[in-house]
């Protein structure tokens, strides 16, 4: 607040002051009074309420700044209500409790709508399991009754089955700490639960897999990284080339202060220039837009999400036409930041 915007707002006031002034100094030459009294009495007036307007401006000046201040540092600005003080000055105090009402209907406000998507939540995942049921009926059927039309049938029954996952990890994506379990893992029980998972289509595939050095321990958890993985496998298979057979090699490397799962692949690799923006919500990229419908850009913007959730470190490293390689880094105890 700067002392001349101040007094631009005292101007009205000072000009009635300055009148009252005049219309005191006229009745006085009515009077007989003496030439000191005349001079006294204006600049006395004067100078008490300017004395008065420099008090009112220095204490507004520090509360506001005072005020300022805590906005600047505060990350989370809606808690400004429970941070500043009640001011001693009349203007301040409604101004505060012009906040506090604001910041109890913001609350009530975003309440309403947390109740809201909880609800819309809790249906997503309920209606999640319930379509688990049909399709795992759906390929029962299909067990029995193998041929080239059902096994068609199940390979599309399996992108469904992944689509659903995803849809449920997403759900839970915010909410992760009320739904992990870190203990210590074994990378190769990892892999080969994603590898399961991905069984029929990478059979189909002729899909050559080279795993190695994976007799190594992460403390994570093993639901949600074996997703992650899952995803990334997904996606390897997904951005085959179609003229050669899609080779993956899975390993571990053991670091002073980590651990590390690699999953590297020989396919159609990443635009150099897009590598930056795969972990976007939605980014598909060139590669995206060649396999049309089929590339929704949620994978990778999950496993990122996931990855930062748990403490791990994922970099995505790829050349076009050579392949694409993903790190999954785990710090040592990273559960303990959890």
């Amino acid at each position: 607040m700067k002392f001349k915007e101040f007094i631009k707002e005292k101007l009205l006031t000072i000009f009635l002051l300055i009148f009252a002034i005049i219309t005191i100094e006229i009745f006085l030459m009515v009077y007989t009074t003496g030439r000191f009294i005349k001079i006294y009495i204006p600049i006395v007036i004067l100078l008490i309420y300017f004395i008065g307007i420099l008090y009112e401006y220095i204490k507004k000046k520090r509360y506001y700044n005072y005020l300022n201040n805590i906005m600047q540092e505060l990350n989370e600005k809606y808690l400004i209500t429970s941070m500043i003080k009640t001011p001693d000055f009349l203007e301040g105090r409604i101004l505060k409790n012009i906040l506090e009402d604001l910041d109890k209907s913001m609350k009530e406000n975003v309440n309403t709508y947390k109740y809201l998507m909880e609800d819309y939540k809790e249906y997503i995942e309920l209606w999640i399991h319930e379509i688990k049921t049909p399709i795992a009926t759906s390929k029962m059927i299909i067990e029995n009754n193998k041929n080239e039309v059902t096994r068609s049938i199940n390979e599309e029954l399996d992108e469904i089955e992944n689509y659903t996952e995803q849809a449920l990890f997403y759900a839970r994506s915010n909410t992760i700490e009320k739904d992990y379990y870190i203990r210590k893992c074994e990378l190769i029980e990892i892999v080969n639960e994603s590898i399961k998972k991905n069984k029929n289509i990478l059979i189909q595939q002729k899909v050559e897999i080279n795993l190695h050095d994976l007799d190594l321990e992460v403390n994570t958890d093993k639901k949600w990284i074996i997703f992650i993985v899952n995803q990334i496998i997904q996606n390897s298979i997904k951005y085959r080339k179609k003229d050669n057979d899609l080779k993956l090699e899975i390993y571990g490397e053991k670091g002073k202060e980590n651990r590390s799962l690699i999953i590297k692949d020989n396919g159609i690799g990443i635009r150099e220039e897009e590598i930056l923006k795969v972990f976007e919500k939605g980014f598909t990229g060139y590669n995206g837009r060649l396999l049309g419908k089929k590339s929704t850009g949620i994978g990778l913007y999950l496993c990122n999400k996931l990855c930062d959730k748990l403490g791990i470190k994922i970099v995505l490293t790829s050349k076009l036409d050579k392949g694409t390689e993903v790190k999954l880094i785990f710090p040592r105890g990273s559960y303990i930041n959890l």
